[in-house]
């Protein structure tokens, strides 16, 4: 239960796969990150003509990562629904036509959408060059990710046989106490899926001691003498759009929050979000990671890197 000063939400069902669809496609960049852009439905085909439609697809530019996105609900069975489906998207997305398909379907967002756009040019990456990006991101093999209410033993176990890599991110539904019709929705913090198969493995091997950088705040890196208590931190922000390049000054509090602009944020990113607001832009999501550096020019995500079990 969620509870404001006046309302109460109660946690409810999806009503359908098509509902939770929707959430995602609206909201994806709470899941696959601020660098992603999101690959509208698809007609795709494996190597014999059988046709498939996945939900979407999703490239995170910053990690040069695509997804096939199938979203999900846990009533529906792993074994005769989720595990045949998925199979027959995965080949049928590693087509070199599927490739072509979704290269020219990315290309076109760009073309269109001005906050497509911002994206690219925060990492720097130039008009000619966007075609030979998209290929190198799509030689690779996709993840699976899947957006879905809830994670059953068996969908975990599944997850952790397939030779690909699968992300699987909770969703949560709320409604207002006899108020249906108001609905919230909940989602991880800092786009952490519940479940990360690639995460494991690379935990596995490596046998470093090492945390996931998703596991890792603000105040592990002070804990670690990476940051100080009132440490300033700055970011520049100009909007596509247009007005002002405008400066923006930060402090690391004791809890790990951020002070901004006499406001406290919990995370860099909700402190990133409220800067490039202030500024005039209408994003929903931002990296604050990436766009937070030291008075040495050092971005925070360099410090996170650093961070190890052993330094905890």
């Amino acid at each position: 239960m969620i509870i404001t000063t006046d309302k109460k939400f109660i946690k409810a069902p999806f009503v359908n796969e098509c509902e939770i669809e929707n959430v995602v496609i609206n909201n994806y960049e709470y899941i696959f990150g601020p660098s992603s852009i999101y690959l509208p439905k698809a007609l795709i085909k494996t190597g014999d003509g059988g046709g498939t439609i996945p939900d979407g697809f999703a490239i995170d530019l910053a990690s040069k990562k695509w997804y096939l996105v199938e979203a999900e609900l846990i009533q529906h069975s792993v074994w005769s629904h989720i595990a045949p489906q998925v199979t027959k998207q995965m080949i049928a997305s590693q087509q070199i036509i599927t490739k072509k398909i979704l290269q020219d379907l990315a290309v076109e967002i760009y073309q269109k959408d001005d906050i497509t756009k911002e994206k690219f040019g925060e990492l720097g990456i130039k008009e000619i060059n966007i075609r030979k990006l998209l290929s190198e991101i799509l030689e690779k093999e996709p993840i699976v990710g899947v957006p879905i209410d809830s994670i059953s033993n068996d969908l975990r176990d599944w997850a952790r046989t397939l030779k690909y890599s699968v992300k699987l991110w909770v969703i949560t539904k709320y409604v207002e106490f006899n108020n249906p019709k108001n609905i919230a929705y909940e989602f991880p913090e800092e786009f952490k899926p519940e479940l990360d198969t690639e995460e494991e493995i690379i935990e596995s091997n490596a046998k470093t001691g090492r945390i996931s950088r998703s596991d890792v705040g603000l105040l592990d890196l002070i804990n670690s003498k990476l940051l100080k208590i009132n440490q300033k931190l700055t970011m520049n922000y100009k909007p596509r759009s247009g007005g002002a390049q405008k400066k923006y000054n930060a402090f690391v509090l004791e809890n790990g929050s951020i002070e901004l602009l006499d406001k406290v944020y919990p995370s860099p990113s909700y402190a990133a979000l409220a800067a490039i607001q202030d500024a005039g832009s209408d994003r929903k999501t931002v990296n604050g990671w990436t766009s937070w550096k030291t008075e040495d020019g050092k971005v925070i995500s360099e410090l996170r890197d650093k961070i190890s079990i052993a330094e905890l």
